[in-house]
């Protein structure tokens, strides 16, 4: 089990020049350790919570520096995972570090971890959190993540909603799934009063992590779910545009 320490973050893998992972361009640390395991899990190497190479607070953050002329007036650090909330000890010096070099600091999460540690960070350091929903009804939430308990997501979002501090919502859209006409609706519906969602980030469904499951030995069981097509893409957005302000197609 990855063990908490001040100024130590788990790391599994590094992207620069991210563009698909919050605004602008970015660095984003991949975090190792999740205790969900979704079907559609397209990094399952880093649901392991052992492990992740260590790196040291200070390390990343200068690496963060080197690559801050890149991040232009919106760009920053993004970290994501795993779920990254699962380290949220060390994030906290990690983050205000970031603060004091002037990058911008954005999580990615699935919301299952409100405890004081996140609340302090997500409070003074966090400019924008990205909340992954996975499935507006408990049966299908934990048919996606192997765990129960949908609302501990919806009570984050209703946290960071207090705060008045800025939000993203992400969806995956799997066809005959979280792909329903009455799911999009009941979402927009719930999050419709929200003033700090600034936009909803539809993530097409795709098959590209099946070779990791498959190297870890694990069933793959949306072997037989499909692709999304232009025109259900289309529809989708056209539901959602009708609650959020702005709908985007990753």
């Amino acid at each position: 089990m990855i063990q908490a320490q001040d100024n130590i973050l788990h790391v599994h893998s590094i992207e620069s020049f991210g563009t698909h992972d919050g605004p602008g361009v970015r660095m984003v640390v991949f975090l190792q350790g999740c205790k969900l395991k979704c079907l559609y899990c397209h990094n399952p190497d880093t649901i392991d919570t052992h492990g992740g190479k260590a790196y040291s607070i200070e390390e990343l953050v200068q690496m963060a520096v080197k690559q801050k002329p890149y991040f232009g007036k919106k760009g920053g650090v993004t970290v994501s995972g795993g779920e990254p909330l699962l380290q949220s000890k060390a994030l906290i010096p990690f983050f205000k570090r970031l603060k004091e070099e002037g990058i911008h600091t954005n999580i990615d999460t699935n919301g299952r971890i409100l405890n004081h540690f996140t609340e302090e960070l997500l409070d003074d350091y966090t400019d924008l959190v990205m909340l992954d929903i996975k499935h507006m009804t408990e049966a299908g939430y934990q048919s996606i993540t192997g765990v129960k308990n949908k609302e501990t997501t919806f009570n984050f979002a209703k946290y960071r909603e207090a705060s008045g501090k800025s939000m993203w919502l992400r969806y995956v859209l799997i066809p005959e799934i979280t792909h329903k006409p009455e799911l999009l609706r009941a979402m927009g519906e719930y999050f419709k009063d929200y003033k700090t969602i600034e936009k909803i980030e539809i993530q097409p469904y795709h098959k590209l992590g099946i070779h990791k499951w498959e190297a870890l030995g694990w069933d793959y069981q949306l072997k037989e779910a499909r692709e999304n097509t232009p025109e259900e893409l289309d529809g989708a957005v056209q539901i959602l545009q009708q609650y959020f302000k702005e709908v985007k197609v990753n």
